[in-house]
């Protein structure tokens, strides 16, 4: 049984009324009290009473604490967001969910933590969750038939770097993390289209914040991706640039009205300099010496990531690869693969990252041989990310091999 109104077992029924007696003091706070409600929250701890009591509690005081009740209209997201977070509701699939589009590329991740706090962004997308209820409420009555979920296109087309920004990724996790805990069967499907060589990297930094049911609702679309789409949305209800016919009044086929397309934020609205960011180590390089890191890459395609700051004076930093095994080997001697340069370090936090062409020992070298005076304190944190399991979706796709499969084929979903 489906755990659904309509298509409960004896035992789910069951428990249904217990959970509903247990509950009884926190009914009235919730936004809903009916059983289509109630059973999301059954269904997402698997009808385990005892967790789902727990969950819906948590909830409770999540809702209060965030003020959840009057966030559409009592706050409003700083100009910032408003006007460089990208996304918005536009039209309704075949069932009558309503729709919301991601539109990844555009982003500026480290111009808007540089602007608006991490609590803004959390705020926001609750806002725009709560939005999409409502939206779903006015449906159901519309349609006669219950609507409690929504559908998400993902639009990938742009995804690089600056998108796995750790202090992003960590902030994007707590989102994933909120959804998880407060909209439980919330998500209908999340369709993950234009989606570049870099996807994999960056699902596999945030799938473990996904319980495993809503990995099962996400689908990767290949170079057929507009005729995908129409299967499940009707053409007037699809903005042109996305397959369909629909368009703003003024004939703009982005949708621009309900769509914001995000772009880089003016520096005008930087309110830091930096992103605290928690290092794992430090070094002290002494006057006219270097610290070399070494790091073992198993695949080739690894993501190696790093982030440093320096105290008092610039430090130079460069990425060079073994080509011997076993023994001492300098640096002269190493294939260059990020040349060493200076950098202000002391000033602005190094962030960045580059994809190992191949598998070896790579060596982050952290120069101070050219101060004849000073020791430089050097703080650091260091990953490799292997490449996802996802890696050869994107590569059937490149080949023409999904496009034309069927949406649950197992090369168009994500495991």
């Amino acid at each position: 049984m489906s755990g659904r109104v309509g298509d409960l077992s004896p035992k789910q029924a069951e428990i249904l009324t217990e959970f509903r007696g247990r509950i009884q003091d926190v009914l009235p706070s919730l936004p809903a009290q009916h059983d289509h409600y109630l059973l999301r929250f059954l269904r997402a701890r698997s009808f385990n009473v005892q967790k789902s009591e727990a969950m819906i509690r948590k909830h409770v005081e999540f809702r209060r604490k965030m003020n959840v009740d009057t966030i559409i209209s009592d706050w409003k997201p700083p100009e910032v967001i408003e006007k460089y977070v990208s996304g918005g509701m536009c039209g309704y699939d075949r069932e009558g969910s309503p729709i919301w589009y991601d539109v990844i590329g555009p982003m500026d991740p480290k111009g808007l933590l540089m602007s608006a706090t991490k609590q803004d962004f959390l705020k926001t997308k609750i806002r725009h969750t709560e939005i999409l209820r409502r939206e779903c409420r006015r449906q159901s009555e519309k349609l006669g038939r219950h609507i409690e979920s929504v559908s998400l296109i993902y639009d990938c087309e742009g995804l690089g770097l600056k998108h796995i920004w750790k202090p992003a990724v960590e902030t994007y996790g707590e989102v994933l993390t909120m959804f998880e805990e407060n909209y439980p069967e919330g998500l209908k499907r999340l369709f993950l289209i234009k989606a570049p060589k870099m996807f994999p990297v960056a699902y596999n930094l945030i799938k473990h914040f996904m319980c495993e049911e809503t990995r099962r609702k996400i689908y990767i679309l290949g170079s057929n991706w507009q005729e995908e789409l129409r299967k499940h949305v009707d053409p007037d209800q699809l903005p042109v640039a996305y397959g369909g016919n629909m368009t703003d009044p003024d004939g703009d086929p982005r949708c621009r009205t309900m769509i914001n397309y995000g772009g880089t934020v003016p520096r005008s609205y930087y309110v830091l300099d930096s992103v605290n960011v928690q290092y794992d180590s430090s070094v002290t390089v002494s006057r006219g010496s270097a610290f070399q890191l070494e790091y073992d890459v198993t695949a080739a395609s690894s993501l190696l990531r790093w982030q440093f700051t320096s105290d008092g004076a610039d430090i130079g930093f460069g990425v060079y690869r073994r080509t011997k095994e076993g023994g001492a080997q300098k640096v002269s001697e190493m294939l260059q693969v990020l040349p060493s340069e200076r950098y202000n370090a002391h000033l602005v936090p190094e962030d960045s990252c580059l994809t190992c062409p191949e598998a070896g020992v790579y060596v982050l070298c952290f120069d101070n041989s050219y101060s004849i005076l000073q020791s430089k304190k050097v703080s650091y944190k260091v990953e490799v990310l292997p490449p996802a399991d996802g890696c050869s979706v994107l590569a059937a796709d490149e080949a023409g091999g999904c496009g034309d499969r069927e949406l649950r084929s197992p090369c168009d979903r994500v495991h």
